[in-house]
């Protein structure tokens, strides 16, 4: 989020040089400088035991490809609360591993992704509501059914890597 003026007086912001920030948007009535805000969201690459990603259907995000699990954070949980809540309500299964992969920065939304890799055992996922379908797919083919250059993507590509070393 990007303000214009003051949430806290409704003053129009001006531009203010903040050390070496830069010009950034300052209210001049309440003296603060007012960052921009990105919104926190978890990413998981879920794996189980048989080198298999679980990715996702959901009709809001994309009717051509497939997903990951992916959520957005809740005022006093952490990302790895965060991951491990998504994965479970999303595909009813549980994390008994969770590896930070890495972030990435996702401008369209204004959201910064945590990426992850969640092990999982495999068993029959039991989806929410808001997941049309959900499969396993083995690492050889996994990358072919999300959108090339997606953050999914990207991180299913890192997850496959990072197993075979």
């Amino acid at each position: 989020m990007h303000f214009t003026f003051c949430p806290h007086c409704s003053s129009k912001l001006i531009l203010k040089e903040i050390g070496d920030e830069g010009m950034i948007p300052f209210c001049d009535h309440c003296n603060i400088p007012l960052w921009d805000i990105v919104t926190p969201c978890i990413i998981c690459a879920v794996v189980n035991e048989k080198r298999e990603v679980a990715l996702l259907r959901q009709s809001y995000v994309s009717t051509n490809s497939y997903v990951c699990v992916a959520g957005v954070m809740k005022l006093g949980e952490s990302a790895e609360e965060t991951a491990c809540r998504e994965v479970e309500e999303e595909l009813g299964l549980k994390v008994e591993q969770l590896d930070f992969i890495r972030t990435y920065p996702y401008l369209k939304k204004e959201m910064l992704m945590i990426g992850y890799r969640a092990t999982v055992q495999k068993k029959e996922m039991v989806l929410s509501d808001e997941v049309d379908r959900a499969q396993w797919f083995p690492f050889e083919t996994a990358l072919d059914q999300l959108r090339q250059g997606s953050i999914a993507w990207q991180l299913v590509k890192t997850v496959i890597e990072k197993d075979r070393l």
